[in-house]
């Protein structure tokens, strides 16, 4: 708990700006129309009965703008990366030659990128909830130090408009960041 007005701000704002990390994160892992290797960051391959990243027993790379280059280390590596791009969710299929695995990345249908806006729509609000929910915090922080006679009244008043103009901030933050996204998305 923090003890001081400042400390509860400064809190406030580095859990607000996790919100935001972890919203990027999240979107990062919706599929566009174009090629990009975070679609295979959440991957997992079995690694002689170890449960690794992608990026721990192969090289991922953009062969162009619609094709991801898988390249294990290991030959026989290959068929356990196939697998793993099979089983994922991501609904692709890959294509191997020799040690090179490669992913065509198809283009989306209209449907599907109405329904993908509609999840990073989903997404954005997730994020925004999380961000007014560290204002809350952060305000019965600041009414706790009031009621401790820690602070005054003025600024306990002062601090929550404070609090508010970086909810505020933040909030806009998230409708950029899913702005892009959705820009992205419908882009053809």
């Amino acid at each position: 708990m923090a003890t001081t007005i400042p400390a509860i701000k400064a809190d406030a704002e580095t859990r607000m700006k996790k919100s935001i990390d972890s919203l990027a994160q999240d979107l990062t892992k919706l599929r566009t129309g174009r090629a990009s290797t975070a679609l295979l960051d959440h991957l997992r391959v079995d690694y002689y009965g170890n449960s690794v990243p992608i990026t721990q027993v192969a090289s991922v790379t953009i062969g162009d703008a619609r094709t991801i280059v898988v390249t294990p280390w290991e030959k026989p590596m290959v068929t356990a990366v196939e697998r793993a791009i099979l089983a994922s969710d991501l609904g692709l299929t890959p294509n191997t030659a020799g040690t090179v695995i490669r992913i065509s990345i198809p283009p989306l249908t209209e449907q599907r990128r109405k329904d993908l806006a509609k999840v990073v729509s989903h997404e954005g609000e997730n994020a925004k909830i999380a961000i007014r929910s560290v204002r809350r915090d952060a305000n019965q922080g600041v009414k706790d130090l009031l009621k401790a006679k820690l602070v005054t009244e003025d600024d306990d008043r002062k601090a929550e408009d404070d609090i508010q103009k970086l909810t505020d901030r933040f909030v806009k933050e998230v409708d950029v960041v899913v702005k892009h996204k959705e820009d992205e998305l419908m882009q053809l």
